[in-house]
């Protein structure tokens, strides 16, 4: 277990970045950011806001604590960030690896599943769950992306690829999209989709499709210039027994962007983004009149320094 000073270490980073971060959040008017994300090695937390909750996740060590040392420290992890943030033990949600169910004692309920919240960004609704999935719901590292979007949107057919729960799908109907065509192998992740965009109610099934499909199959079914905008965030590897062939980004990317290039009419846009540590773009086997490396421009304040995701904007 960390020794009392190594804990007091910990109190002086989360109460400083703390302080910076909630005062930026606040001057924006964002009610959903990241505060902390493993800036001490012995501290192997990410500690996310949503609204008026915690999330709280745990990155798995090399080097485990036996069970009772993990859990004692874990309480006093708890305890202490409650203190320094203000929040009450009864709004954190932690994720942690999987253990014998209600190990924790006094904070049992943070591991209770259903955990559903909506939350406001950009004036917009969507639904978080802090307890049953390995994500929120809302990657709050694309906000910046996000709102690209919506400005880009107006009067466009716009094409939502990997569409996870659907947030640049909301952000592109909020934007004026004249069609919105959200496309997931998930249909719990679809139905999410949905469920955010009727939380906003822009939802308009003439307008707004939800298609149950594997990306690589689909794009080969599309008509050619049939959308302006394309946001496409796949997984780094994914081989999912719907899928006819497991996807690996750094090996397709040149063809996914190809095969959505085809897609797409003269003069419009692909936002493509992965999560993939070394990523290498493929510049010269893409057909593109022009590539944009965004990443720098899309990293929001909470994520300063510490963002591991590629961000790209490509023109047709």
């Amino acid at each position: 277990m960390s020794s009392p000073e190594k804990f007091e270490m910990f109190r002086n980073r989360l109460t400083k970045v703390y302080r910076h971060i909630n005062k930026q959040a606040k001057r924006q008017g964002i009610t959903c950011y990241r505060i902390y994300d493993h800036d001490l090695p012995e501290f192997a937390l990410c500690i996310e806001r949503y609204g008026d909750n915690l999330y709280l996740a745990e990155y798995k060590r090399k080097f485990e604590m036996a069970e009772t040392e993990h859990d004692a420290w874990l309480e006093a992890c708890i305890e202490l960030i409650c203190e320094v943030l203000q929040m009450p033990v009864d709004n954190v949600y932690i994720k942690e690896r999987q253990r014998k169910p209600g190990r924790l004692g006094q904070y049992q309920r943070v591991s209770e599943a259903g955990a559903n919240f909506v939350v406001d960004e950009a004036g917009l609704k969507f639904k978080v769950n802090l307890s049953d999935y390995l994500d929120t719901g809302l990657f709050l590292d694309h906000r910046i992306t996000r709102g690209m979007v919506r400005i880009e949107s107006n009067e466009k057919r716009v094409l939502n690829l990997f569409c996870y729960t659907g947030s640049f799908s909301v952000y592109a109907a909020a934007g004026g999209a004249s069609k919105v065509t959200s496309v997931d192998l998930s249909k719990t992740y679809l139905q999410w989709a949905e469920e955010n965009m009727r939380l906003n109610d822009i939802y308009d099934e003439k307008k707004h499709e939800f298609v149950h499909a594997d990306v690589k199959q689909y794009l080969d079914s599309l008509a050619p210039a049939s959308y302006d905008l394309v946001v496409m965030d796949p997984p780094t590897f994914s081989n999912s027994k719907r899928m006819k062939d497991f996807l690996d980004i750094q090996r397709d990317h040149a063809e996914l962007l190809n095969k959505t290039m085809q897609a797409v009419a003269p003069g419009g846009i692909i936002y493509f983004s992965t999560n993939y540590r070394k990523f290498e773009l493929d510049r010269e086997q893409i057909n593109s009149s022009e590539i944009k490396d965004i990443t720098r421009a899309t990293t929001p304040f909470d994520f300063e320094g510490k963002l591991f995701r590629y961000c790209y904007k490509l023109w047709k």
